[in-house]
Parts: structure tokens; sequence; C-alpha cells
């Protein structure tokens, strides 16, 4: 079976290419190696997937010609879009990133699937849909119309647009609704990762809406084995989640950890696993941001038979001793 994941170079697009390739799986890893962050990184995780039965092909999405050239080259039996312009605070700063590759690079993604015979397209969404939905633990039945970025609108927009087409063209679709994931070889810009390299370096951490916040940290091998039992498990007609009648093979599920941190709880356990004291800045909240995510994954535990449970503290001192081995650091 081959398998085509876009985002290969990505912290869970990588992940993704080495455990379908431990599984005997081809994959055709796609990325267009965006210097949203830093490139050096993205090329040090495809020099991991060094593989006879994976190949890499630099491409960026919104490239109508090229995706559907890659589609017309190769005959995919699943496709896994996990490529996008991620960040939601960056999104105020360059909308029309989040517009070329959500939004135009999805479209060329669906309209390859469209024209051929693919078993399963799994897709990327995000926790951020759920904006300012004040209950909790989030549902993939919950109303999601109010988002509060252009991150989290464009991955409505995904949700979307993919159940049109799967109810036009009876295409299996199914979207994954991430929260906060994290683990070794993630990226630079999130939370995580700056409160490590800032308090092992003994620099300030900002923490925001004054450390009021808690977060459903989601250790990346758990999604990782929720992306595999999903995309081995293409949804059937009955199983839409569309309140109005439709024939779509459509299906939304949650990943996440069920088990929401505090933030300041959060940081005592980087604290904790550096042997070093950080130093905070307090800042209000930020626009775009949301005070909780908490995800509610008995959908993913019914149906899939699965459900994130790596603890904080084991995913963290993970992280930590990857990112030792990365970058050199030396402890004091």
């Amino acid at each position: 079976m081959q398998v085509l994941v876009t985002g290969v170079a990505g912290f869970i697009g990588y992940h993704l290419a080495k455990r379908l390739l431990s599984d005997g799986l081809a994959v055709i890893g796609v990325d267009n190696l965006s210097d949203y962050y830093d490139v050096n990184l993205k090329k040090a995780r495809l020099a991991q997937l060094t593989h006879p039965q994976f190949t890499f092909q630099l491409l960026d999405l919104s490239d109508r010609h090229g995706v559907a050239q890659l589609f017309q080259e190769h005959q995919f039996d699943y496709v896994v879009n996990l490529a996008a312009q991620a960040g939601v605070r960056y999104s105020l700063i360059n909308p029309l990133a989040y517009i070329d590759s959500n939004i135009t690079g999805f479209v060329n993604i669906l309209e390859g699937c469209r024209h051929s015979a693919i078993n399963h397209l799994v897709f990327a969404s995000s926790s951020s849909v759920y904006g300012i939905n004040p209950k909790v633990p989030f549902s993939t039945r919950d109303n999601v119309d109010h988002p509060i970025s252009l991150y989290a609108a464009t991955k409505k927009s995904n949700e979307l647009m993919a159940h049109t087409y799967s109810h036009l063209y009876q295409i299996p679709i199914t979207g994954l609704r991430f929260f906060t994931v994290y683990g070794a070889w993630g990226r630079p810009d999130m939370a995580y990762f700056k409160f490590v390299k800032a308090i092992d370096e003994g620099k300030p951490i900002e923490v925001y809406n004054f450390g009021k916040m808690k977060r459903d940290f989601t250790y990346v091998d758990d999604v990782i084995e929720g992306v595999v039992r999903v995309m081995h498990k293409p949804p059937q007609p009955d199983e839409s989640t569309s309140k109005s009648p439709s024939n779509a093979c459509y299906k939304l599920y949650n990943i996440g950890n069920n088990q929401p941190v505090e933030l300041m709880q959060f940081i005592e356990v980087i604290e904790s696993l550096l042997g070093k004291q950080a130093q905070k800045h307090m800042l209000p909240m930020q626009p775009g941001d949301v005070p909780i995510t908490y995800a509610d994954v008995d959908n993913l535990m019914q149906e899939v038979g699965f459900r994130p449970e790596t603890p904080i503290d084991v995913g963290m001192a993970r992280f930590v001793e990857w990112y030792r081995d990365y970058y050199g650091s030396v402890q004091d």
C-alpha cells in the first residue's frame, strides 16, 4: 500500500511517516519546507526518514498543477493531509499564508482525491475550531461557529469543504481535531518548546493570561497511534456527523489527552526536569487565544478503540531528552 503524507517535514508528518514505514507501507512525502520556523530542523527530520520505501518531493500544495501531477503520477491508497500554515498568533501577522496553504492547498488535495480511487483521506483539523465555546470537554457534536482566529476559521473551513467533497463524490474522509501536540522533534514556535529553551538558557518565559490557562497536552506518539488507527477505518455513510440528510462518508474525531493541565503546573514539570527555576514574565491573554482546551474522546475510544494516555511528566521527559541531545545543551 502507498500513502501520501503532506507536510512530511513537519512535526506530526515526520512521526507519521516514520511509523508508516515501520509498518511496511510505502510513503510519498511532500513538503514546501516553509521558513515559518527553522528549516534546518525540517531537513534534519527528513534525514531521519532514509528508507527504500520513502520518496520525498518538494511541493507547495497551493501549486494546483503540481498537486494534480502528483496524483497523476502515483496511485495512493491513503492520503493524510497534515500540511498547513500553523500557529494562532502568526495568523494575525500574515493571514494570506493561511489562505494559500490551508484553503487553496486543501482544495487542491480534495481535487486530487476526487480524481483518484483512494481508500480514505485523513486530514488535520485543530482544537482551535472550538473557539470561545464555554462547554467542556469539547465534543465533536458541539457547535463550532465562533472561531476567534483566522487559523481556526481555515480549519473549520477545511471540515466544511471535506464534508462537501465526501457528499458529492463519495470520498471517505475523516478530520482529526488535534489538541496541543508535543514531543521529540517538535515545533520551536510552540509554548512548551519555548519554555524549555528559555529556562534551559536562563532566560525569562512569557506566561499569558497570568498563568490562568489549561491545555490538553497530547504526546505525539499517542497522536500517531490515533491517526494510523483512523486511517485504516474509513467512515461509512451512516456514520456522517451531519445533522441534515447526507450520504457523506465523513467523520470527525478529537485526538487529545482528555486531561487538561494547568499552565503553572506544566511549568513546574519543566522546572523539575531541567533542574532550573523559570523567570516568569506574566502577561494578559493574547488575541486569538483561549483559556482552556479539553478533548472529549469518547467516540474515538468507542469507534477506534484508542485514547491518548501519556502523562505530561513522561512525555515532557522524552522531549527534554531529545532537546538536549539535538541542541547539545549542557546541564549546569
